[in-house]
């Protein structure tokens, strides 16, 4: 579904501004390149939470608290 929203939206884009249309499609792979390091970051930050969270709620579920 999502790829046919894109698909649409870039073919309304194409038709209203094509210059436009144009960059975007040669920026796309660029702008996709510069993101894979925020995205190395957030996934190492969602993992480091996980493990500070699990480490804080480690004494309440031996206890059997934390139910």
């Amino acid at each position: 579904m999502k790829l046919l929203i894109a698909l649409l939206l870039f073919g309304l884009l194409l038709v209203l501004c094509w210059p436009l249309a144009l960059l975007f499609l040669v920026a796309w792979p660029f702008l996709w390149l510069l993101s894979i390091p925020f995205r190395i970051v957030a996934a190492l930050l969602e993992v480091m939470l996980a493990v500070v969270g699990a480490v804080l709620m480690l004494p309440f579920r031996l206890s059997g608290l934390g139910r």
